[in-house]
């Protein structure tokens, strides 16, 4: 059976839709909690696809995190035994980092739900759904990133370019957030309550009634995004 590492910062960020694809697909998932990477063995780490999900820290932050560098270094030798890789916001601006591109605050917060605007390659990427049928998606960060070298940029924002890139045919980067579910953003609301009150203009009322419009849809376009994503890893 194929395996996936699935890395979690934060217990409420969870894999959400991409659960089940993976299942479908006949991976065995595994679960690292971020943090408590130095208690597990290296014949933990030999998988076929690593997920990392997304956090509420930065980067840049590791002097404060150290087992954010532990994390870099897991993530950098998995690429180079050439599995496949997903990461997801904080999961992608680490891929960022480790590909050799600069990660920092971006000067504004982008949450909330909106489309995006897609490259040409992105159009014949599995996110090409996205902007077909002008599905919203979330967006929950501070912090951005440059392009890495030899990186393929597939989506945008209105507030930030570098949404989503892929590194190759086994390794994708999404900034924004459509693995979720309306069911467990409650989660997000909670745990993510401190960021939420310093943010001018953001409401938790605001972004559940937003969840409850647009998540649905995402949740069925994200199945297929992940289920065709997937499915050309065997090819």
């Amino acid at each position: 059976m194929k395996s996936a590492l699935v890395v979690q910062h934060v217990a409420f960020e969870g894999l959400g839709t991409l659960a089940g694809a993976l299942a479908g697909n006949g991976y065995d998932l595994s679960f690292l909690e971020a943090p408590f990477l130095a208690d597990r063995s290296e014949e933990d780490f030999s998988h076929d696809l690593m997920v990392v999900l997304g956090g509420p820290i930065g980067v840049y932050e590791a002097a404060e995190y150290p087992f954010l560098t532990e994390e870099m270094h897991l993530i950098e030798k998995h690429l180079g035994r050439g599995g496949a890789f997903f990461g997801v916001c904080l999961g992608a601006q680490i891929l960022a980092h480790v590909l050799g591109a600069r990660v920092y605050p971006g000067g504004r917060k982008e949450i909330g739900w909106s489309t995006l605007s897609l490259t040409e390659e992105g159009r014949l990427s599995p996110l090409d759904i996205l902007e077909k049928e002008a599905i919203r998606v979330l967006h929950w960060h501070g912090d951005t990133f440059d392009l890495p070298a030899g990186g393929t940029l597939l989506a945008s924002s209105d507030i930030y370019p570098h949404q989503a890139f892929s590194y190759g045919n086994r390794v994708l980067g999404l900034q924004f957030h459509c693995e979720v579910s309306a069911h467990d953003l409650e989660r997000w609301y909670v745990g993510h309550t401190s960021e939420l009150g310093g943010v001018k203009g953001i409401s938790v009322r605001a972004l559940r009634e937003a969840g409850q419009k647009y998540a649905p849809v995402l949740e069925d376009a994200s199945r297929k995004i992940f289920g065709d994503w997937i499915g050309q890893l065997e090819k």
